[in-house]
């Protein structure tokens, strides 16, 4: 039998639809807390998860942080998948985390909220200044790239920094406003970025256009150093079709003969091994 639970709903709001305990047992619905179920579809992504978590929300409750990041299509690198919603909350609210909420107490002024999809939600900048709270400087660097990229201009950032000018973040945002780049081209190319940065070498160009000597592209790079003729590449999934590996292959050999040096890392390369990544491009720059 099919479930007869389609959309986010309470034990009461499912009974006034005559739909029993019985009913909310089926193997298709998720129980979210207490009284909260949803199609078990719907669990996975946090922007399906929130309309069921906020019908028990506290008064005032307005989604942020991380999961105001989802609504806005900002990715996260370097976070867990399976976080609860997060949600900023009056500080005088009695109100408690549950295993489906992460509750945040502190003033929120009405500039700072947004309706998007129906749901209050902190604004893209905000939002920015809380997640500067909580993330390392790398990811706070990726959020920022992705801000710049589509949804705000560098003085609505530093705007939300001076609201909010001291605590918890505050030095982060200003380390990272110093070197953000909507041209980033990926969560993990900025993660990189960030590395290398800290590790004092020289600034980059992003999404560099290499030509030859008649003018001609032969190809093209996440990061580059167009002086020194370096170009690093951040090789994410897509890079594992075979069809975008051919084409790196061909655009790799064409650099390479024109005298460029051309390094290629992944996540693994990131994440696992820093160390050796910095030191290959210090060696590549002869820095």
């Amino acid at each position: 039998m099919p479930s007869r639970v389609r959309k986010p709903m309470t034990r009461p709001g499912a009974r006034a639809e005559g739909i029993t305990d019985w009913h909310l047992r089926h193997r298709d619905v998720a129980r979210l807390s207490r009284d909260t179920y949803l199609p078990r579809a719907d669990v996975t992504d946090v922007r399906t998860r929130l309309p069921a978590v906020l019908l028990t929300a506290p008064p005032g409750a307005v989604v942020s942080h991380q999961s105001a990041a989802a609504l806005w299509r900002i990715e996260i690198p370097l976070q867990r998948a399976d976080q609860p919603v997060h949600l900023t909350v009056p500080a005088d609210s009695r109100a408690r985390n549950r295993r489906d909420r992460q509750l945040h107490r502190r003033p929120l002024p009405a500039e700072d909220v947004e309706q998007r999809w129906g749901m209050p939600v902190t604004t893209p900048a905000r939002t920015w200044r809380d997640l500067a709270a909580v993330l390392e400087t790398a990811a706070l660097l990726a959020v920022t790239d992705q801000l710049l990229d589509a949804l705000c201009r560098p003085e609505e950032l530093q705007r939300a920094l001076a609201q909010v000018p001291t605590g918890r973040g505050a030095v982060r945002c200003r380390r990272v406003l110093t070197i953000a780049d909507p041209r980033a081209g990926s969560p993990m190319e900025s993660v990189l970025r960030w590395l290398l940065h800290q590790a004092g070498l020289p600034r980059p160009t992003l999404q560099h256009r290499a030509l030859d000597d008649q003018g001609r592209q032969i190809g093209f790079g996440d990061i580059a150093w167009p002086d020194r003729k370096v170009l690093v590449e951040f090789d994410g999934d897509v890079h594992r079709d075979r069809r975008v590996f051919v084409a790196d292959l061909r655009r790799q050999n064409r650099l390479v003969l024109e005298g460029w040096i051309v390094l290629r890392f992944t996540s693994a390369d990131v994440l696992g091994r820093p160390d050796e990544v910095i030191a290959a491009v210090r060696r590549a720059l002869g820095h």
